[in-house]
């Protein structure tokens, strides 16, 4: 799901560079409550920023999902932050003359989300922490360890394939530092967590990973051994969408070709994406939405090897299937995208 390859991160001060980080490579799968370890100054917050999209490498690649982010512009990093990242601070981040129900909700504001909704989903994010009825607290009102569950919903609210947590007990005693752990593992079932801490007694406790850093480099890493089989098993998800023949789905109409040169030539120039092995399916629908009409596939692989692909318009799914190959998935994708473009010509 998230690969770090041979990452560095170099700072700058009077044009002398200092490496931050060395050299990292790391696979996280989908699912998983993983804790860094290492003292100060070690490069854990670094690589959490960089995981997190909040900095960028000087060399290597970061792989969200198969695909490389060496080009990826600003507006594809707002959305993976937005949509697949959750954060949770030592300091809270909390807006002081907000109710926490405000607090939570405010991610939901910046998207446009109906105050309906907003609400809702807010209020089940609360819940969901222990906070249920303090919806109109402010956070001064509030314990330490109150506040920080507040954030954790804040992380929570959009439903993040990820969670980052930078210190998340650092500023709280240990009774309410094991409260907060005991809510990260409860999350962690069916999310990606990575928490960075000096809490080794935690860590050791509620993680199912433990990777340890010293100068800028992985030191040990206790799942070494079983990287190889996941990550296998992981990709097999994104290869059959990353490796379709886009001339395959008739994306365009001959009315198009004729009507509009540009959408050929940009047709021919992902084709030849594609050829090359760059072409992602799911990053170039998102990107052109004018030649691909649906902007969103979500895909995940069934226990008996199936992969099961959800076809969205915007928000609204419009189809959805199973296929157990390359040439299914392409021949079902083609039929879901013609069927589509019927529909709304009608």
């Amino acid at each position: 799901m998230l690969e770090l390859v041979n990452i560095t991160k170099d700072y700058y001060v009077d044009k002398q560079a200092y490496p931050a980080l060395k050299g990292i490579n790391l696979y996280f799968p989908k699912q998983q409550f993983c804790s860094i370890l290492g003292p100060s100054g070690c490069g854990k917050t670094t690589t959490l920023n960089i995981i997190g999209g909040l900095d960028k490498y000087t060399t290597g690649d970061l792989i969200i999902e198969g695909q490389s982010t060496k080009n990826y512009h600003d507006y594809e990093w707002d959305n993976y932050r937005n949509k697949k990242i959750g954060f949770v601070f030592q300091s809270y981040n909390l807006i002081s003359h907000l109710t926490i129900l405000e607090n939570v909700a405010m991610s939901l504001t910046l998207q446009g989300t109906k105050r309906k909704e907003k609400i809702q989903r807010a209020k089940a994010a609360l819940d969901a922490v222990g906070l249920k009825d303090l919806y109109n607290k402010k956070p001064n009102q509030l314990s330490g360890g109150q506040q920080q569950r507040v954030a954790i919903a804040r992380a929570i609210i959009n439903d993040p394939e990820i969670i980052l947590a930078d210190e998340p007990t650092g500023a709280l005693d240990s009774t309410t530092s094991v409260q907060i752990m005991e809510i990260l593992k409860e999350i962690s079932k069916n999310k990606l967590i990575i928490m960075v801490t000096h809490n080794r007694e935690l860590a050791l406790k509620y993680s199912d990973r433990i990777i340890e850093f010293k100068d800028g480099e992985v030191e040990s890493d206790s799942f070494s051994n079983k990287i190889a089989k996941i990550k296998a098993e992981e990709d097999t998800q994104y290869d059959i969408i990353n490796k379709t023949n886009l001339k395959d789905f008739e994306i365009i109409d001959e009315k198009d070709r004729t009507q509009n040169n540009s959408l050929v030539d940009e047709r021919k120039r992902l084709e030849s994406e594609n050829n090359s092995g760059s072409f992602s399916f799911e990053k170039n629908a998102k990107r052109y939405e004018d030649l691909l009409l649906s902007n969103t596939l979500n895909y995940n692989k069934r226990d008996n090897g199936t992969l099961n692909i959800e076809m969205y318009n915007g928000k609204e799914l419009i189809n959805q299937f199973t296929v157990n190959s390359k040439e299914e998935t392409i021949k079902q994708l083609g039929k879901a995208i013609s069927n589509y473009k019927n529909e709304i010509k009608q």
